[in-house]
């Protein structure tokens, strides 16, 4: 049986519930956020007169919640308007909400007591088809079921997402032995597909897989920290991403979490595990305990009270961030941390390469990586089969719960496994048995690869690798690579063979820059699709779609004189695009990450975009002291001013203020949904939550768009507002730089993006061919690369990777 999820019932509007509401409001899923009516009144209840009976009383604690969503940073909600999916209400006036749920999920306090009592109530309603779930993060799952019919412990398990719920992938699926197949099968399918989720299969243990094995590691890293003298500044200058990890590294994280949580989380874990020699010699660290205990009985928290193992402090200058040194347990100023061997890494992309670098260094950097990388392993090995029957839950539950480059058993691969476990040991950090067993069997590694790709897990019950099951239909582009199906490659780009008649467009250099090897590729696969190809998609595997043009290439033109290279390349780049929008057959592109610049250029041309959900989509080109010109400028002009200026005796000066705007201040979208917004995505893109289905799914919308007869645009014309508009730009740029809202320089290149907004030299509006706007956005582009500022601007950006404001 499937089950259909179209309202979701969430009880609980703390972070976690309010944060998870604001995800499937994200998904278009409808929801109802419910919580506790308050006890008492604020005083500013009492001031206006109000009582505990009225209803805007009763709903405060949830709304509340809704508000802090609202507000959160980074932002819940993809658009404050994805909120309206939300209705909230309160367990005494609007239980009946669960009735008619087809999924209730339960995020109230880490209590046993109160999780059963809500159950038995939300039993009594239920539909009997309905899903309930619980989000704990330690209590068993089983035990919050017990006593309910059996119809409810049929469709009930555990669902635990992680903080925010919007950007960590992970998602702990807990059944019980009583839960349905049907159901597990349903919320897997439901939670990786509509809220792009990693689903990992998780046992019915304390903590379930990665909070157990990030408790249990890092209980040991404190303790080996603080008997070895590491400071703060230290340990998250070597435990971040130079053993890839995120740059919260350590302390930066547990700040994040809270040290009150994380000390809650740990007193839990304790009396669970009783079985767990490793993990409790260290949760029973005497000087960790000491440490944590101090912090918490003074109210240093961590980032929720702007103190913890680092303490924001104001300055004249504005802000800075102090460590709290671990002897004295006083706020120092930040140290610079130089270690030899962090300086080796630095440049390294490949985690195998730094960790190989780190392990073998004879510094304060090698010693801790090699404790904390030696006792991860081990412990990890440990805990299978407990809390997983194979390496890859623990796998991927430690890089989409943490953000970490590779789960234990990858990073173990990379080292080489018995070439590791015989380090391990002589640290003495032994690998468990099955580690010993799996060598002996001749199996080599974790992980059964072919070509690269995964396509087996070792599994120590079987005593040999199983199939790992890959998403249907899935456009996996190391599998096409190690086929043969590269069509064409260049330094910069692949051309694949998507099958089906759809070909692919990989973007390879750094952050997806564009470059000539990407232009004289697109070049290449629009002469080829021609013939016999349906389509052509353009994306990528990577992080992010495109950061933009090459920059260092653009200043070093320009300081070196190369005009008509310079302006060659611009029009290239402009001819191109113009050739994608308007081509006969459809060419979707695929962006992921950061689409800035040049990238969120390629992304406009597209005949249509399959955006994932987390676009971070803007033209920033101002901070290069240019502005757009590969057709943004002309873009933004089309999807913005164009529509409403259809309108007779329409006034544009407020929609040249929002075009204005978007260009001049470096807008950039932090999500697909904002794209849409500001006209970067159109009303008929799509938006894919899971990134791992967006080729796939781009490759789909190429066959659809070719079965229902695609056709290019027809030719379109652009409203220029022409001289008397642009005066009244200039008057408002003037007053900004009087104002001291921007500089000098700076008012001279928003003159710039004005004129090509209104047209240039026109008397009067008029509408004006692409190519019109085109020529303008070339001729300011180059005439700003001439000047001696906007170089100072591109250096600067390569440099330190921050615009400067000259």
């Amino acid at each position: 049986m499937q089950y259909n999820i179209y309202h979701v019932v969430v009880i609980g509007a703390g972070t976690m519930g309010a944060g998870i509401a604001a995800h499937l409001a994200n998904a278009g899923v409808r929801v109802t956020l419910l919580d506790v009516i308050p006890k008492e009144l604020t005083p500013d209840e009492a001031k206006k007169g109000l009582s505990l009976a009225d209803p805007v009383v009763r709903n405060r604690i949830v709304r509340e919640g809704l508000d802090r969503a609202l507000k959160s940073r980074p932002a819940s909600f993809f658009t404050p308007e994805r909120a309206a999916w939300v209705k909230i209400g309160n367990l005494e006036d609007d239980f009946e909400a669960v009735r008619e749920a087809d999924w209730v999920i339960e995020v109230v306090v880490e209590n046993l007591e109160i999780k059963r009592r809500l159950m038995e109530r939300v039993d009594a309603v239920r539909k009997p088809d309905a899903i309930v779930s619980t989000n704990t993060s330690g209590i068993p799952v089983s035990s919050i079921a017990e006593g309910r019919s059996q119809s409810f412990k049929q469709h009930f398990l555990g669902t635990h997402f992680f903080n925010p719920p919007r950007y960590l992938k992970l998602l702990e699926v807990i059944p019980t032995k009583d839960t349905l197949v049907d159901v597990v099968d349903s919320i897997n399918r439901f939670c990786e597909l509509r809220l792009g989720k990693g689903i990992v299969p998780a046992k019915d243990t304390p903590n379930f897989i990665a909070n157990r094995l990030a408790f249990g590691s890092a209980a040991f890293a404190l303790d080996y920290i603080l008997k070895n003298g590491y400071t703060v500044d230290e340990v998250d200058a070597i435990t971040g991403p130079a053993i890839g990890n995120p740059k919260t590294a350590t302390f930066r994280l547990i700040d994040l979490v809270g040290i009150d949580v994380w000390d809650h989380v740990g007193r839990n874990l304790m009396p669970a595990i009783p079985y767990d020699e490793h993990a409790l010699r260290y949760l029973a660290s005497e000087p960790v305990q000491h440490l944590i205990d101090t912090l918490v009985g003074r109210g240093s928290l961590g980032g929720k009270t702007k103190e913890g193992f680092y303490k924001e402090v104001r300055t004249e200058g504005g802000k800075e961030f102090r460590t709290l040194n671990l002897s004295t347990l006083e706020y120092e100023p930040a140290q610079k941390v130089r270690i030899d061997s962090l300086g080796k890494v630095k440049d390294k992309e490949k985690l195998a390469e730094r960790l190989q670098i780190l392990l073998e260094a004879e510094d304060r950097a090698g010693q801790l990586v090699r404790a904390l990388t030696y006792q991860s392993l081990a412990y990890a090995s440990e805990r299978v089969p407990e809390i997983a029957d194979t390496p890859k839950p623990i796998d991927d539950a430690m890089r989409w719960g943490f953000g970490r480059e590779a789960g234990p058993f990858e990073t173990w691969d990379m080292l080489g496994v018995a070439e590791a476990a015989q380090a391990m040991r002589a640290a003495g950090f032994p690998a468990a048995p099955w580690v010993d067993e799996m060598l002996s069997v001749g199996c080599a590694s974790f992980y059964q690869y072919q070509d690269g790709t995964k396509v087996g897990v070792f599994n120590p019950s079987l005593g040999a690798y199983e199939t790992i099951p890959r998403m249907p239909g899935r456009v996996a582009l190391a599998e096409l690579k190690a086929a043969g199906r590269i069509i064409k490659k260049n330094p910069g780009a692949n051309l694949y063979d998507l099958g089906d008649g759809v070909a692919g467009l990989e973007f390879k250099t750094k952050m997806g820059t564009l470059d000539t090897d990407i232009f004289e590729m697109i070049q290449y696969a629009l002469d080829m699709i021609e013939g016999d190809y349906e389509g052509l998609v353009i994306g990528h595997e990577g992080d992010n779609f495109s950061a933009g043009a090459n920059l260092f290439l653009v200043v070093m033109s320009a300081q070196s004189g190369q005009w008509e290279q310079l302006e060659a390349l611009v029009k290239s780049m402009q001819d191109i695009l113009m050739r994608v929008r308007y081509f006969p057959k459809p060419v979707v592109v695929a962006p992921a990450g950061m689409a800035l610049g040049g990238g969120a250029e390629v992304t406009m041309s597209a005949s249509r975009v399959v955006a994932a959900a987390e676009l971070y989509a803007g033209l920033v080109e101002i901070g290069a002291g240019v502005i757009p010109a590969g057709g943004g400028t002309k873009e933004i002009m089309r999807r913005v001013i164009n529509p409403a200026m259809r309108t007779k005796n329409l006034e544009p000066l407020a929609l040249l203020q929002r075009a204005f705007e978007q260009i001049g201040l470096a807008k950039v979208a932090t999500s697909a949904e904002e794209a849409r917004q500001m006209g970067i995505l159109g009303p008929a893109d799509r938006v894919v939550m899971n990134r791992d289905a967006l080729l796939s799914e781009a490759k789909k919308e190429v066959l659809y768009l070719r079965s229902t007869g695609y056709q290019p645009p027809l030719p379109e014309k652009i409203y220029a507002a022409g001289r008397d508009a642009l005066a009244a730009m200039q008057v408002g740029i003037y007053m900004m730089k009087e104002g001291g809202y921007i500089t000098e320089y700076e008012a001279v290149i928003a003159g710039k993006l004005a004129g090509v907004l209104t047209g240039g030299d026109l008397s009067s509006p008029a509408w004006v061919d692409e190519q019109y706007i085109l020529d303008l956005e070339r001729e300011a582009f180059l005439w700003l690369c001439g000047q001696e500022k906007t170089q100072q601007r591109m250096w600067n950006l390569l440099q330190t990777g921050k615009p400067l404001r000259n």
